[in-house]
């Protein structure tokens, strides 16, 4: 029965269109070309009837991206304050740069509909460039740039290019833009002697803002300003749209990001809205909320709470503005000071004269159409109610007696309660509390696509529809349709079925760190039509979105002089955010270190003593432990003794790969978060990377042993002088070691929580491991299976490479990432060959922790890492 009634979902979709959201990608609204060329045909004629022709076209267009009632409602709200109140659009370099088109369509857009936002941009990236060619380095102080003269000229020229750009691009589309390079902020030196000319605004003068919308036209700033003696100074873009925007005023603040907002770095997802007086305390306290994430969310905190509630911050790309702006769905993160929301078991506890108000106003829900009726039938009932401080919102839920699902018997929001998400926060909250829900309301009343949007399910009858969510026995839906219906229920599919519906679209939701119960669940097992047997990664990667510092990390590197220190080094060095701060090498101290160009380095003979004072100071974000095995513990005690654990460290021996209060660092197999999270990382070894990526995706279908044929390069033996590396006897050689019990073996074991049998090789290359793993199967499969198998477990990872073809060392000497292919089949179908090639200096060592060092300082995973 379920399944028949969530097959009718779409159907009752196509009914409700009028009212119903109908979601197409926000890339058709901004920037498709049909939709562009259909731009381009807008003009700027003083025409009225072609003015309101263009405006009544927009609109139809911003219907398909959301109802007529929201468009219609955030319209209205948009354009009930004066034209420069409506918003500060923040632009930075890199959007003008990447992604011009879609800007400019997306400002045309919201010109057409009478909207006229204050678009303020930077030109950061741009300038780096321009700096760099011109022989300048850029030079940052606590994150702010320093500007001398010759930074400062070439600036004020980048960022008339860049207006200019900008407003030509609008100009193209029909839109009048206005260039305002000068004149709107007003600043002291921030700080001469630190900074030089780079200044602090004291005021802002709208007069230029204000002529400009007058005239007509969309004001494009530049984020520099002058001084009292008209001295051009140098202000962050995003600090000059808070200042404008605590001028203005405006309904909305946005900042046009390239991320599209900002990631939960516990679940992976996309914060779709933080309401600042219910999560602002709990928001700062999650070890994710660090760097420029939490740099971000205080600064917009701050300058909230000098607007007032009407006003929200949006982070969003910009070719999601329209459906962030006139959706109650959004698309990137909106942020806002809310309001604090209680709930009482009593209607008593309310003040009964702002009750009685909320009860005789129009409500969405209600078990009676009189009021005192509704107050005497909840009397002595078990209720909880919700409403927000002012009660723009309020809703009153009856819980119902054993395990049935709850009731809710009144629901109301003001206009400023839906336009303010309130009414979203209220029904969050019921969410939190209440896992079964049921409630009725008219199938015309406005906000039913709202309620659409709330309930996993829906039944329309007699112009009335009922919803639900978090029933999942037959016979309680069963009975909840009889009961509605007024009759048993006919078989679902039948021709006089009522309209019923499935899962909606989610509408934004409340909380940034829960989720409802009935809409919690792991990421499934996605199987392949044909077969049975293809999966999707569970653990994807993270990227640059996923980023939350930009700001410079100081790494000290104890163990330099081997080969896995160089290779390090040579990341580190072309590595945006990563600087070497200290070298330790005993045989290596005093001598420059080479092949790092950043500034000079000196080898140094650092003590446990020595990283102890260190750590006391701050002077280290990060340590890498690239020393033998048995011999960093004395180095790690003298850090873990300083007490604090602020800086992380990555040990590159096997010390502590065993250990429960180290995270095991490999990102493709152990969640990426738990890595984020960690300030104690133990690096993989590279014959145990390899293997274990090699066998995991086939641990649910194992009919036995595993088993490991590895043979490396000499490299993998170190630099002190061995058989192992020595060429002359490796030479038409083949030399197995340790053929059991090895180190390895015991670390895929127990990471994969299986027994693996492993026997490694050395030979006469220098650098690159190959296995050749022969795996039992409990089923048939076929090599098509399992090639599909490994596709699907590491889709999206940049370092992983599938391959039809057994791979080869020799192509993987020097790169990055790990190969893993041949997949051949015994004629049984129960026994297959799996073969992988890894760098053992590289993904094996390095390049590995330099993707742990990544996800824990908060950068994006690959950042650094060469993944062509």
């Amino acid at each position: 029965m379920l399944s028949a009634i969530r097959s009718k979902a779409r159907l009752t979709a196509r009914r409700f269109a009028a009212r119903q959201p109908t979601v197409i990608p926000t890339a058709v609204v901004a920037s498709r070309a049909p939709l562009s060329a259909t731009a381009r045909r807008y003009t700027t004629s003083t025409n009225p009837d072609s003015a309101l022709s263009t405006r009544s076209t927009v609109i139809q267009l911003l219907n398909n991206i959301g109802s007529k009632r929201e468009v219609e409602q955030y319209l209205s709200h948009f354009t009930s304050v004066e034209s420069q109140q409506f918003a500060v659009i923040k632009v930075g370099g890199a959007i003008i740069t990447e992604h011009l088109d879609s800007l400019a369509s997306s400002l045309a857009f919201l010109n057409h509909v009478g909207l006229y936002p204050v678009v303020v941009h930077g030109a950061g990236p741009q300038l780096n460039r321009m700096l760099e060619a011109a022989g300048v380095e850029p030079q940052f102080e606590e994150g702010i740039r320093v500007t001398d003269g010759k930074t400062l000229g070439l600036a004020r020229q980048l960022f008339l290019d860049e207006n200019l750009k900008l407003v030509e691009a609008l100009e193209k589309l029909g839109v009048r833009a206005r260039p305002i390079t000068a004149g709107v902020f007003q600043a002291d030196f921030l700080d001469k002697k630190k900074y030089d000319l780079v200044g602090k605004i004291r005021s802002v003068d709208k007069r230029p803002i204000e002529a400009a919308i007058k005239a007509g036209c969309l004001p494009i700033l530049t984020s520099m300003a002058e001084n009292s003696e008209g001295q051009l100074l140098n202000v962050n873009a995003d600090i000059a749209a808070g200042e404008l925007a605590r001028a203005l005023q405006p309904l909305k603040i946005v900042y046009l990001s390239e991320n599209g907002g900002l990631f939960n770095g516990e679940t992976n997802e996309k914060i779709s809205t933080i309401n600042l007086d219910e999560e602002y305390d709990h928001l700062m306290k999650q070890w994710w909320v660090r760097y420029g994430t939490r740099l971000k969310i205080k600064e917009i905190k701050e300058l909230l709470d000098h607007l007032p509630r009407t006003s929200s911050v949006a982070i969003i790309h910009p070719s999601a503005m329209q459906k962030e702006l006139f959706t109650d769905t959004g698309a990137g993160t909106l942020i806002r000071r809310g309001n604090k929301l209680a709930s009482k078991s009593s209607l008593d506890e309310f003040d009964q004269e702002n009750l009685k108000q909320v009860l005789i106003r129009p409500a969405s829900v209600s078990t009676s159409s009189n009021p005192s009726d509704l107050v005497l039938s909840l009397s002595g009932k078990n209720i909880k109610a919700y409403a927000d401080e002012p009660m723009e919102v309020l809703a009153i839920v009856e819980s119902s007696e054993g395990s049935g699902p709850a009731t809710l018997a009144f629901f109301s929001a003001t206009k400023n309660g839906w336009l303010g998400n309130v009414a979203d926060n209220v029904f969050n909250s019921i969410k939190r509390d209440h896992d079964k829900l049921v409630w009725r309301i008219r199938a015309n009343d406005e906000n039913l696509t709202w309620f659409f949007d709330k309930a996993q399910g829906s039944l329309s009858h007699n112009n009335e529809v009922l919803f639900w969510y978090g029933l999942t026995e037959l016979s309680v839906i069963k009975s909840l349709l009889d009961n509605f219906v007024g009759s048993p229920a006919v078989t679902p599919g039948s021709p006089s079925i009522p309209h019923v519906t499935g899962i909606k679209q989610q509408a934004r939701t409340f909380s940034t760190y829960t989720r409802p119960t009935f809409t919690s669940a792991p990421i499934q097992r996605v199987f392949n039509s044909r077969r049975g047997f293809a999966t999707t990664n569970p653990n994807p990667p993270f990227g640059s979105s996923k980023s939350s510092n930009t700001k410079p990390s100081r790494v000290a590197l104890i163990g330099a002089r081997g080969y896995t220190g160089q290779a390090l080094i040579a990341l580190i060095n072309a590595h945006p955010y990563l600087e070497l701060a200290h070298v330790s090498s005993r045989e290596l101290a005093g001598k420059r270190l080479e092949g790092y160009s950043k500034s000079e380095i000196v080898y140094e003979a650092l003590s446990p003593e020595d990283l102890r004072k260190m750590e006391e100071k701050g002077e280290v974000d990060c340590w890498v432990m690239a020393l033998p095995n048995h011999v960093c513990k004395q180095f790690v005690d003298a850090i873990d003794g300083v007490g604090i654990k602020k800086s992380v460290i990555v040990d590159l021996s096997a010390d502590y790969r065993f250990s429960d209060d180290w995270v095991y660092g490999l990102p493709e197999l152990v969640p990426r978060a738990n890595i984020a999270k960690a300030t104690r990382i133990s690096n993989p070894g590279c014959y145990a990377t390899a293997a274990q990526l090699a066998i995991a995706p086939l641990v649910p279908y194992l009919g036995g042993e595993p088993t490991v044929f590895g043979v490396s390069g000499y490299s993998g033996a170190g630099t002190t002088p061995s058989p192992k590396n020595d060429v002359a006897l490796l030479t038409d050689n083949l030399m197995p070691y340790s053929l059991t019990n090895h180190v390895h073996e015991g670390e895929i074991s127990s990471q994969l929580g299986i027994s693996v049998a492993f026997i490694p090789h050395v030979a006469v290359w220098f650098q690159g491991i190959h296995h050749t793993v022969n795996i039992p199967l409990s089923k048939e499969m076929t090599s098509r299976d399992i090639r599909n198998i490994y596709q699907g477990r590491y889709a999206g990872e940049k370092l992983v490479k599938i391959t039809g073809e057994a791979p080869l060392v020799k192509n993987i000497s020097g790169k990055h990432g790990v190969e893993i292919g041949g997949f051949g089949v015994h004629s049984s179908g129960k026994r297959v060959v799996v073969c992988a090639t890894i760098d053992n200096l590289l993904k094996g060592a390095a390049t590995q922790c330099l993707q742990n060092m990544n996800l824990a300082l908060g950068y994006g995973e690959f950042e650094g890492i060469p993944t062509d």
